[in-house]
């Protein structure tokens, strides 16, 4: 096989790319701009194109498929040209389920927690020795690639993403894998541009529901009144399974789940993270893994890249990072740390970085969701509006937004991190929330100066 992959360059495309010439496929790819990780590792499999930029002559008759990334544009020319010739174009969703249509599809959707559901999945599924594809939405400790496509795994994890699938494809990637048994964590209103009303981003889940193949299971957050809500009111031909929190304990910061006289010490923790828990324990359990195993495999999970990650820590203080940047995932991070080390102050600092957050419309969504943290930080880089075309607003903005009036506001990279140096974080802890990079502040350097 053939396949030509247009914007290469993305975090799934170039894993998907990868994956496919793992399978002995043909891969060839453009891009107008390649960023690393992804760059090393199409040159480690000697797929990185050989120049940047989109060159239709790479477009020829003999390519068996081309899958096109969000980063395109309708107008791209190698899309043009492969439109011209006929050629199957393809979203990677609809690839990822072309190559798995035949598999057992477990799908995992929520507004929140779908990469961790997925890597806790994985690692129970790794730790038992079973055959499985995946695709996942972070590099994991222990896995190669964060896809996995096979001829041989009975079944494929899929952390399905509700966002649009191709600039040519205006459907939310989870409606397309036609899931056998489907997760959704949570309902939490997300990507304004798109889903203008919260009605309209809860028929996504709706309908993400109904794709579930008949006789399935549909496995969801009791915790969650908007989710429940939904779910009451389907009519479908599923199995509706339930979660909540299971019993634990925290001591001497570390949290254990209880199950039958037994505790399991994990090296997570958060009331979030104890329902992603559940979640990926009821689809183990869907594939022939028992509750007492799935809690002893979960104990060595050290939890996906940037969710609550530590960048350092000594003996009286930690400093995480997260890729927390929505409203509901802020709240439930905050209160994470804060339960976990009751008595240590908190300094929490998020950067506003995706068209959602930054919109002025949506921005008192955010009302309350930092008052848990003993100092609240908002960072929003100057540079972010004119590259997302977004008129900027002031300090005072923000505060209102916020609903809290001790709040710091930056905009500027070097102010924040003269303001980060400066702190004396000894019996505390720090928590840098982003899903960009603070405008490029060093987080290895800057816990060096702190720690």
């Amino acid at each position: 096989m053939k396949v030509h992959f247009i914007a290469i360059g993305g975090s799934a495309m170039h894993n998907l790319a990868i994956a496919l010439h793992k399978k002995g496929f043909e891969v060839t790819g453009s891009d107008d701009v390649l960023f690393e990780p992804s760059a090393s590792r199409l040159g480690k499999y000697g797929i990185l194109p050989a120049q940047t930029g989109w060159l239709p002559e790479k477009i020829t008759p003999q390519l068996d498929a081309v899958i096109l990334g969000m980063h395109a544009r309708v107008d791209n020319p190698e899309l043009l040209k492969a439109q011209e010739l006929g050629i199957k174009i393809y979203s990677y969703p609809d690839y990822i389920y072309e190559q798995s249509k035949d598999k057992n599809r477990v799908v995992i959707g929520g507004s929140h927690g779908k990469t961790t559901i997925t890597s806790m999945i994985l690692h129970a599924l790794q730790q038992a020795g079973k055959n499985f594809d995946y695709l996942v939405g972070a590099q994991l400790e222990g896995f190669d690639t964060m896809v996995k496509l096979t001829q041989e795994a009975p079944v494929i994890i899929i952390e399905g993403d509700e966002y649009l699938a191709s600039p040519i494809d205006r459907r939310p990637k989870f409606h397309i894998y036609k899931a056998d048994v489907g997760v959704i964590s949570g309902i939490a209103w997300d990507h304004i541009n798109v889903f203008p009303t919260f009605d309209n981003y809860i028929d996504q889940f709706r309908i993400f529901a109904e794709t579930i193949q008949p006789g399935g299971e549909l496995i969801y957050s009791e915790t969650d009144e908007v989710l429940k809500t939904m779910v009451d009111g389907l009519s479908v031909d599923v199995n509706k399974l339930p979660y909540s929190l299971p019993e634990y304990t925290i001591y001497n910061g570390i949290t254990s789940v209880l199950y039958s006289g037994k505790s399991y010490p994990l090296q997570i923790f958060g009331q979030h993270n104890l329902l992603n828990m559940e979640a990926a324990r009821l689809v183990c359990q869907n594939l022939g893994i028992g509750q007492a195993d799935f809690y002893t495999y979960l104990q060595t999970f050290k939890g996906a890249a940037r969710r609550l990650e530590v960048v350092g820590k000594n003996d009286n203080a930690t400093i995480f990072k997260d890729f927390a940047h929505s409203p509901s995932k802020l709240t439930a991070t905050i209160q994470a740390v804060k339960s976990q080390f009751p008595n240590r102050p908190l300094i929490a600092c998020i950067e506003l970085h995706t068209f959602s957050s930054l919109n002025k419309e949506f921005l008192d969504e955010y009302a309350g969701t930092m008052d848990a943290a003993d100092e609240a930080i908002v960072f929003i880089d100057r540079k972010t509006f004119g590259q997302k075309k977004i008129e900027p607003y002031p300090a005072e903005v923000v505060k209102n937004a916020f609903a809290n009036e001790r709040l710091l506001f930056f905009n500027e990279p070097a102010l924040l991190l003269n303001h980060l140096e400066q702190l004396n974080i000894a019996n505390s802890n720090l928590l840098m929330m982003s899903s960009g990079n603070f405008g490029g502040i060093n987080l290895i350097e800057l816990k060096n100066i702190l720690l």
